[in-house]
């Protein structure tokens, strides 16, 4: 069957979520076409499932690749993504209200009208609803198989409505590398701040779901973070992000010199081996300590921690010495949760950011990222 690619102005919407719900909702009126569910004996059954096919959607927030399934004798209910493209905003506005509000069988049900184009039976809402809310409970409760020698923290802030208050709250997100050198997604939580308590309580979920292995922290300076990583992996080196450290010294020089300055600590971060970063690290010191003794003390300061890396092989240190992918996670949840505003409460920021983290985190899997085999070597 040739698939067709239609293009559908998302706008805000959360391409996830869209993924999601049309999937569960095609899902469940195959589950009405052939008269029973995957795998299952009924009598009732009607037809019988022929596997699926993948459908494209070219939306202004990227390429969604819908699973569709079908039937030997009745095809396939792709009318659903019709429905879909004949009623933007209406579902849009379910699906977005069902992930910040709570997947609620109300709220879903809202979602499976629009898309089915008539008021379904609340067993089936029922189902969708669960599904829909597993993809979630799975990352943050599910258990961890592989072992991950690279683990990166790092966390963003959010509105939301707290003892009848708009406050900033912390969605605190770890990922790791795992054996087969892939990236994957540990944990999202929300903590009241970037302290000791709420990093804890995501690491101690963590080591109870199984997490071993780690060889290597990476994260920003941050007390609270440090002091709950000793606390739980206190044999693990920590790596302090140069990116970040960049960012501390260049907040203590002058605009005229910073490109210059900064050129310089970045070489002093590319040098070939630890013995020559600190050969660079001592001329820097030479040159500039007169002039910006604060730029100075701040980058001896942080040297040591930044400079953990240059103990693991080569071929890893461009990405294991900064947290710029986790950044680049953080930037993507803030600006596809901006237009929800505050959220109505710390449960529903969770919801959403851990529907967003998956979603954009997706792809992950698919590729390599780092040659694990180079670290017993």
């Amino acid at each position: 069957m040739t698939e067709q690619v239609k293009h559908v102005d998302l706008g805000t919407l959360f391409r996830g979520a869209v993924k999601a719900a049309l999937e569960l909702v095609l899902e469940e009126e195959l589950r009405e076409i052939v008269g029973a569910g995957r795998y299952a004996r009924s009598a009732t059954r009607v037809d019988s499932r022929n596997g699926s096919f993948m459908r494209g959607l070219l939306t202004s927030l990227g390429h969604i690749e819908v699973t569709v399934p079908r039937s030997r004798s009745s095809g396939s209910p792709v009318d659903v993504i019709g429905r879909y493209a004949r009623r933007l905003d209406e579902v849009n506005d379910a699906i977005v209200s069902a992930y910040v509000n709570g997947v609620s069988t109300r709220g879903m049900g809202k979602v499976t009208e629009a898309l089915m184009g008539a008021n379904v039976g609340r067993s089936t809402v029922s189902r969708v609803t669960q599904r829909l809310e597993k993809k979630v409970e799975d990352l943050r409760n599910g258990k961890i198989e592989s072992r991950f020698a690279y683990l990166f923290l790092d966390a963003t802030f959010v509105p939301a409505r707290w003892a009848r208050a708009v406050e900033s709250v912390s969605a605190l997100v770890a990922y790791g590398v795992d054996e087969d050198g892939k990236r994957q997604l540990l944990a999202v939580e929300m903590g009241v701040a970037e302290d000791e308590d709420s990093w804890s309580k995501l690491l101690a979920g963590l080591v109870e779901r199984g997490l071993d292995g780690v060889r290597l922290i990476i994260s920003d300076a941050h007390k609270g973070l440090w002091a709950a990583a000793r606390r739980h992996f206190p044999e693990v080196a920590h790596q302090r992000c140069v990116v970040h450290l960049m960012r501390n010294v260049g907040s203590n020089v002058p605009h005229r010199l910073r490109k210059r300055v900064l050129g310089q600590v970045s070489s002093i971060f590319a040098a070939k081996n630890p013995a020559d970063a600190k050969k660079r690290l001592e001329k820097f010191v030479e040159c500039w300590s007169k002039d910006l003794p604060e730029a100075v003390e701040c980058l001896k300061t942080g040297f040591k921690a930044a400079a953990e890396f240059f103990a693991f092989p080569k071929a890893h240190w461009a990405r294991i010495r900064s947290n710029n992918g986790l950044e680049r996670l953080n930037r993507e949840i803030k600006r596809r949760t901006k237009k929800v505003g505050a959220f109505p409460d710390r449960a529903s920021a969770l919801r959403l950011i851990t529907a967003v983290a998956v979603d954009v985190t997706e792809t992950w899997s698919k590729r390599r990222y780092l040659d694990m085999s180079l670290l017993d070597q």
